[in-house]
């Protein structure tokens, strides 16, 4: 309900917003890609999924499985296809992972954790990327929430400092959290370097696809895009609406007045094809695949055997 609410509220500001354009305005946006930009971007779309992969091989790394490649990359690419276009992504990718794990000796608790740290994971990449951009280039954040320079690179370097300290943590050895029976380990520190590192990875390659299918002119650039995509995306997980439908829309519209937004609207949907619409397609075949080799092993003696 509340992701409804969101997509509601968002696309009725959204109309707003860009009220006056055409579909033709968009459509001729889309031709206006060039297949050279449409290579990049399907490019950065496998950074992004192959860095999500990662995620889940991190995490297995500190809960001490070790567990096929292939396997991993299928469960997180079908995880992430099914839960950003269902919403409420920490539920929904809890969900199809214990499914999937589960089959390979991984406890509820187990899974449990393993989805809290690849949603840590992302957060840790967000706060990375961002306090770098609002240092930087502060005016992002300015135009959206109207702050000062100066506020928007304290938040930048508030979110440098948590990195930091998690880093030091980690270096520390600091002792596990004990919670009655559960303990909360902290990450070994090579399980903190391959975070900083996958977690900005698939944000620069899903930001990477609409920063392609913009325009050459006009383009204020890519770190611009980074920041707006990181603002935007985050709103996105917060407001959980599915595949954050018109919240990205808005976020991007109204952060980047200076660009057609006939043209963001044909970048979003290009993003939309490629890291939603796609990854559903064929996290759905997935899904209907494994099922039905369970259901094979579970009828069937001789494959059970």
């Amino acid at each position: 309900m509340i992701g409804v609410a969101a997509v509601v509220f968002s696309l009725w500001l959204l109309f707003r917003e860009v009220r006056g354009l055409s579909f033709t305005d968009v459509e001729e946006s889309i031709l206006a890609i060039s297949s050279g930009r449409w290579m990049l971007a399907v490019l950065s779309t496998l950074v992004a999924y192959m860095a999500l992969a990662w995620y889940d091989r991190i995490a297995l790394s500190h809960l001490g499985f070790k567990l096929p490649w292939g396997f991993i990359s299928a469960v997180s690419f079908t995880t992430y296809a099914l839960s950003h276009n269902i919403g409420m992504s920490m539920f929904s990718g809890a969900m199809v992972r214990y499914r999937a794990y589960s089959t390979k000796g991984l406890t509820l608790s187990e899974v449990g954790v393993l989805v809290a740290f690849c949603s840590f994971t992302f957060a840790l990449g967000t706060a990375l990327l961002g306090g770098l951009v609002f240092v930087i280039e502060p005016n992002i954040l300015a135009r959206l929430f109207h702050l000062s320079d100066t506020s928007v690179r304290l938040i930048g370097c508030g979110l440098l400092a948590f990195v930091a300290l998690y880093v030091i943590g980690s270096a520390l050895n600091l002792r596990p959290l004990q919670i009655g029976t559960f303990k909360l380990v902290y990450p070994r520190l090579n399980i903190t370097m391959r975070q900083l590192i996958a977690g900005p990875l698939e944000l620069l390659g899903a930001a990477g696809i609409i920063y392609c299918a913009l325009p050459v002119t006009d383009n204020p650039g890519f770190l611009i895009i980074l920041g707006v995509f990181l603002a935007s995306f985050s709103a996105a997980l917060l407001s959980h609406a599915p595949g954050g439908l018109g919240v990205l829309e808005l976020v991007f519209v109204t952060a980047l007045p200076d660009i057609a937004k006939a043209d963001i609207l044909a970048a979003l949907l290009v993003f939309r094809l490629l890291y939603l619409i796609a990854p559903l397609a064929f996290g759905i075949i997935a899904v209907i695949l494994f099922e039905r080799s369970r259901l094979t092993k579970a009828t069937d003696p001789k494959a059970a055997g």
